[in-house]
């Protein structure tokens, strides 16, 4: 049964930063009006796929996108292991408790108070996650869908995660049939 790879609607951080060197230090960034409405427009596209279960990842602009997607139509369950790579000020989390508050209608008590990279900061004060790390910590992802039962699924998430996974970059909102291996 399928499993379905879904890239978060733009993101105040990536409108700001759109290719540029300078971080916009915009943490946790929520969905641009643009965002929103790409998500409106991939919730028809994603009406017919049957989706069992979705799962987010714990960033702002996941959360919102899987909500505008699939509420009333799937459970959400809030996982951190195919987050972001951390090397944005936007690929830095907040505390559960934060979450919670802001989507109330979730679960987030599973998660340690940092679900995001710690490590050394650099000048802007991000733990940079180092490219091994997040490799390793996305292999052990992908493995984990194996062991999730309810099919189809979605899987919401980022960029650099889904890029690691199938070797290119989804396009905002855009919906991809995943195939393991």
């Amino acid at each position: 049964m399928p499993v379905y790879f879904i890239r978060h609607g733009q993101s105040e951080f990536n409108a700001a930063y759109n290719g540029g060197d300078v971080d916009p230090m915009i943490f946790d960034a929520p969905l641009t009006d643009k965002g929103r409405k790409q998500a409106e427009e991939a919730r028809a596209l994603v009406a017919d796929l049957g989706i069992k279960l979705v799962i987010t990842s714990p960033l702002t602009r996941a959360i919102q996108t899987a909500q505008c997607l699939f509420d009333n139509i799937a459970p959400i369950s809030v996982v951190a292991g195919h987050r972001e790579l951390l090397i944005h000020s936007c690929d830095v989390g907040r505390h559960p408790d934060d979450l919670q508050r802001d989507f109330p209608a979730l679960s987030f008590g599973h998660l340690p108070n940092r679900w995001w990279h710690q490590g050394p900061e650099n000048d802007d004060g991000i733990a940079v996650e180092p490219e091994d790390v997040f490799l390793q910590r996305m292999a052990k992802f992908a493995q984990g869908l194996t062991q999730v039962k309810e099919r189809p699924l979605a899987i919401v998430g980022h960029g650099n995660a889904f890029h690691a996974l199938i070797g290119r970059t989804l396009d905002n909102c855009e919906i991809h049939h995943y195939q393991p291996g």
